[in-house]
This record gives structure tokens, sequence and C-alpha cells, in this order.
């Protein structure tokens, strides 16, 4: 947009008339002396290399011979006023237009100070030790958090721990009967597969039959476990972590806080309860709908009766077996619940930070999972079972 300021006692210019400018002191006030069309587009501007330690202690314009002026005008006033103020000289913008003075003052008093170069590259070992330390306070955190939440479960008991049955049930329904499905179809297809790759290799030692005991003990003891835990952190853990997300978005984590009511009991205490009281039945459920899974394949594939695959199963494992993949089933959905809910605390407010949050609870979910699966594995090997 072009703006056009043209005084009545003076007469137009011309419109092609270069743009130029002097400094003049000789009635003893300096005035800077504007005159021509100061249009960007028509030409290049005059840049000001005025020397502002000479002036007096203020300087004035006179735009009376400016034709055609737009942003360009502007921003060769901004720049004189910049020059102004670095040599302690006031810009007296009194007798420019109006519209001039309007846009003048849009703009800052000083440019903004250059952005700060790059850093060099901090060394190996001072970057693992800084990410080490992140990770430590972070753990600190959950366990922190994992604190709270065991001390508000214990006060839910004398119902004085501010969680509502509704929240519960409605986070068990989520994490219980809502998972049927998914968790079945994988381990059933978990265990198909176990059977099939053991058919294949243990009918080469007329050993078929044993397709029974590497199915039952693999999903008894690592896959229906592992695989409910990681389906869990990623249809569950990261709903819990975009849910709350959302509400940290919404700022209604900080209205739960300015109401005094406690987020560890109000928010995280459904969510862990729920996958703790869901996680072992969907491991038992798992565990028998993947040796369903073998014993399809197994009878289909191999010369053995469905009594003797079952008797076979039976023997292959003891109650033990159970009991273990029982306290890993419980611990994974505290895991997952716990870090699901921290990542969503953390999360920005943003919509996408709620995208991000959900994301970050799933990678950490699955990686958790198997890394302590891994940890339970050595101590399993350390202590026979």
């Amino acid at each position: 947009m072009v703006l056009t300021e043209i005084p009545a006692s003076h007469g137009a210019a011309a419109s092609d008339t270069p743009p130029d400018w002097r400094m003049d002191a000789s009635k003893g006030v300096s005035c800077l002396v504007l005159s021509g069309s100061w249009l960007s587009h028509d030409a290049t501007l005059p840049q000001f290399s005025g020397d502002i330690a000479s002036v007096g202690a203020s300087l004035t314009c006179d735009t009376r011979n400016v034709s055609n002026w737009d942003t360009g005008l502007i921003a060769f006033l901004w720049d004189v006023r910049r020059a102004c103020d670095e040599s302690g000289k006031v810009f007296d913008i009194g007798s420019l237009p109006h519209p001039m003075q309007q846009l003048l003052n849009l703009l800052p008093d000083r440019a903004a100070p250059a952005l700060p170069t790059r850093s060099k590259k901090l060394p190996f070992l001072e970057r693992v030790g800084i990410r080490s330390i992140a990770i430590l306070a972070e753990i600190g955190i959950v366990a922190g958090l994992a604190g709270r939440t065991c001390l508000a479960a214990y006060r839910s008991l004398f119902g004085k721990a501010g969680l509502r049955r509704s929240d519960l049930l409605s986070d068990l329904y989520n994490a219980g009967p809502s998972a049927l499905v998914i968790v079945g179809v994988v381990n059933f297809l978990v265990g198909a597969i176990l059977a099939f790759v053991g058919a294949v290799q243990l009918q080469k030692f007329a050993a078929g039959i044993y397709v029974a005991s590497l199915v039952g003990i693999a999903t008894v003891r690592e896959m229906a476990a592992v695989m409910t835990a990681i389906i869990m952190a990623g249809r569950t853990g990261g709903a819990y972590a975009a849910r709350i997300s959302t509400m940290q978005g919404n700022e209604e984590i900080d209205a739960l806080k300015v109401f005094g009511i406690s987020v560890s009991s109000y928010l995280i205490l459904p969510a862990v309860l729920s996958l703790v009281f869901t996680m072992p039945f969907l491991y038992l459920y798992g565990c028998l709908i993947g040796m369903l899974g073998g014993y399809i394949v197994a009878i289909s594939m191999l010369d053995i009766t469905s009594l003797g695959y079952f008797h076979q199963t039976i023997i292959a494992f003891g109650i033990g077996q159970f009991i273990f993949g029982f306290i890993k089933s419980i611990v994974f959905g505290a895991f997952i619940g716990l870090t699901s809910c921290r990542i969503g605390l953390k999360a920005g407010r943003s919509a996408a930070d709620v995208g991000i949050a959900a994301t970050h609870a799933v990678v950490i979910g699955i990686v958790g999972v198997i890394a302590l699966d891994a940890l339970f594995a050595i101590i399993a090997n350390s202590v026979g079972i």
C-alpha cells in the first residue's frame, strides 16, 4: 500500500522525483530535510549515513517536499532514530505527519539483538554424562511419582485418597475387556508361529510331540507376558499420555492443583490400578490363546493326538512358571501406567505436543518392557526358575 502526503500550501511534487535527504542546521536547529518519492519498489532508497554526533541535542524532520512514500521511508526514519538513540540524541517525530508517526511508533527503539552463535559441540564423554544425569533425574521423578501413587492407593483403602470409583471402573474396562480382541489375536498368532517353527525343525528328528512343550514354556514364561505388555503400551499407555497431555494443554491440570486436588490420586492412581489389576488376567488369557494357536498348528502339521498334545503341555512346566509370569505382568502394568502418566504430565501445551507425548509413551513403554523382561530373565536364571 502506498501512502501519499501532499501539503496544500506546497503543491504536488513530481511523482518521479528521486528520493533525497540532507541535514540542515541553518536556523540553529538540526533538521533532517526529506524530498522526492520514497517508494521502495520504484528505486533503491538511499541509506542514512549522517554524522549524528555533529547535530544538537535533538533532531527534527521536514517532509513537506516528500511526494509519495511507503514503508521504505519508515525504514529510513527508523535507521535515523536508532542512530540518534545510540548517540544519546533525541529524535523528535512531532513534525512528521500523523500516519508516519503511527507506523514509526510500531517499531522498537532498538533493533533486535543478534541471535547467539551456535555453541561448539560438547565432547563425547561430557554429552554422555549430561544425558546420564538427565536419565537418572527422570528415574528419580518417576520413582517419586510411584511413591505418591502407592501412598494414594493406601489411603484409598480408607476412602481418603479422592479416588473416584467411576474413573477406576472406566479405566478398568478400557484396559481389560476392550483389549481382549487384540490381545487374543496377537497371542494366537505368536503361538501359531512358535508351533510352526518348532514343527519344521523337530519333525526332522521324529520329536514333533515336543512342539507342545516348546509352545507351552515359551508362552507361559515369556511371550504371553511380553506381547500383552507391548500391546498395552501401544494401546493403553499412549491413550493415557494423550489424555493427560490434552488436560495439560487445556489447563485442567492447573485447575486441579488450584483446587487442591491431588493429581496422583485423581488421575494417576486409576490409570495405574487399572493396568495392575487387568494385566495378570490378560496374561492368563494370552497364555490360553497362545497355546490354542500352537495346538491348531501342531495338530494340522504333525501326526499327534489332542490328548497327547495336552498331556505334553501340562508336564512341560509347573505352577512356578505361572507365578513368575504373574509377577512380570504386574510389574509391566505398573511401569506402563507410571511412565505414560509421567510423559503426559511433562508434555507441552500445544496440539502437536499431544501426539509427541503419545509417541514417546509408546516407544518408552515398549523399550522399557523389553528391558525389564531381560532383567527378569537374569533374575530367573540366578534363582534357578
